[in-house]
């Protein structure tokens, strides 16, 4: 630990282990203590100690994290949190919670309810890193200024049972289930005590905890977190989290399932690749690059959940040579060109597309959603095809193809490392879906880990 300097350095058990960590938060920033840090290899090969009490301390909370791994494996962090909304002035939504959260990982499920006379939340992530991630950022941390602070905690449940999607709860994997009666079903033991309690009871149907529908969440274009009350200090708006360039966004209302891209490269932007490539995070029902401003583009979602997480993503990202720009539409839904008035093929229709990911409800590529990174995960490889096949066509683009690991269980599934996240973003778009032969066509997608 260097105090004097804000720094620390770490010695991994491997060379692979601080390649994949710094690979994993070079997309994702780790924040500590609400303060971001940034990690980077170091020019020394190996960490000498001292007793200095900075150094013990160091020591002991080192041994604390190696008492938790089991014959060399390290115990997984849960995936779900237990969320308590303290100081509870201002109502919260379970939308105002999935925003928040969702800054940190893939949100699958989430249920609100009261205990105790307290607002409270089960929220379930794709990864135990994510869910990790947010406990260190946000908890003690207030939504306003002064009040609803959240006190966050590792549940014990490893899954969440979600039955039905509306204000109580939600499951993002399954968009088939119904309403029902705004009541979650929680089958597990010793949960029948979570009762809607306060938040049903109140004369207000959609307030929480009876507020009068003028202090309901609403979205404001300022905040940096969705659903905050217009006009009140956020204490949350202001907080630093991974990601800052990307947090920055208007929150999608209900039902708004259009973005407007824009910093496109005219010259080779298609309504194809704009396809693919948000297709990664929902699926794109429609696309219409503008006439007038082929720099700009309408892509229409499935709903605005999906457009919610392909914004988040994306924004930034490099296109073609150009940062993506990305915004809530104010249209509701892109126009197909009338009969007979022809375009130039810039406007498309996708609605009935095999390559949607997620028309089937519960797939797990909803749990496989991932920041683009320079590390693809190909699937569906047939028998035949070997390593320098894949590498020879991921080159063919111009692209350079630093490593590639198959599956050490499953040949079917590699990983291919590109010479930057943009090369890899160009080469998901135009491989994805390429046909290797043998009746298999080849699915690419961004990975978590780096080779």
């Amino acid at each position: 630990m260097l105090k004097a300097k804000n720094q620390a350095f770490l010695e991994m058990n491997s060379e692979e282990a601080a390649q994949n960590m710094v690979g994993y938060y070079s997309t994702l920033v780790p924040i500590i203590r609400h303060h971001p840090v940034y990690i980077q290899f170091s020019n020394h090969k190996e960490l000498k100690t001292d007793n200095s009490p900075n150094q013990e301390r160091a020591q002991a909370a080192l041994r604390a994290l190696t008492s938790s791994h089991v014959d060399g494996v390290v115990v997984a962090p849960s995936t779900v949190l237990r969320v308590v909304v303290e100081n509870l002035i201002y109502p919260v939504t379970l939308d105002a919670l999935c925003q928040i959260f969702s800054k940190f990982g893939t949100v699958l499920r989430i249920i609100v309810f009261t205990k105790n006379s307290q607002f409270q939340a089960l929220l379930q992530y794709a990864e135990g890193a994510s869910a990790q991630s947010a406990k260190l950022s946000l908890d003690g941390q207030n939504i306003y200024n002064g009040c609803c602070t959240l006190r966050i905690s590792f549940s014990k449940l490893t899954s969440l049972n979600v039955k039905y999607n509306n204000e109580k709860s939600r499951d993002f994997t399954r968009p088939d289930l119904p309403s029902g009666d705004s009541q979650p079903t929680m089958e597990h033991p010793g949960m029948s005590a979570f009762t809607p309690g306060i938040i049903s009871a109140g004369p207000y149907g959609g307030a929480a905890h009876g507020f009068p529908p003028a202090f309901t969440l609403q979205p404001t274009m300022s905040s940096h977190y969705p659903g905050l009350v217009p006009g009140m200090p956020g204490g949350l708006a202001a907080l630093s989290l991974p990601g800052a360039s990307r947090l920055g966004f208007p929150h999608i209302s209900a039902g708004v399932s259009v973005l407007l891209v824009s910093n496109l490269n005219p010259e080779r932007v298609t309504p194809h690749c704009l396809f693919i490539l948000f297709g990664v995070y929902g699926d794109v029902m429609r696309v219409k690059i503008l006439f007038n401003k082929k720099e700009n583009a309408l892509v229409q979602m499935s709903d605005c959940t999906q457009a919610q997480l392909a914004m988040s993503h994306l924004s930034g990202q490099q296109l073609h040579g150009k940062p993506l720009r990305i915004t809530p539409s104010k249209h509701t839904s892109v126009q197909l060109p009338r009969e007979g008035h022809e375009d130039q093929g810039l406007t498309k229709d996708y609605s009935n597309s095999p390559l949607h990911r997620f028309k089937k409800p519960g797939s797990k590529n909803y749990s496989n959603i991932f920041p683009p990174s320079a590390t693809l995960h190909l699937s569906n490889i047939p028998p035949s095809v070997v390593e320098d096949d894949l590498k020879m066509l991921f080159s063919t683009s111009g692209a350079m193809v630093k490593a590639f690991k198959f599956f050490q269980k499953d040949h079917k599934m590699a990983l291919i490392q590109m010479g930057s996240v943009e090369e890899a973003i160009e080469s998901l778009i135009e491989f994805h879906n390429h046909d290797l032969g043998e009746n298999h066509h080849l699915r690419v997608s961004f990975s978590k880990s780096s080779i």
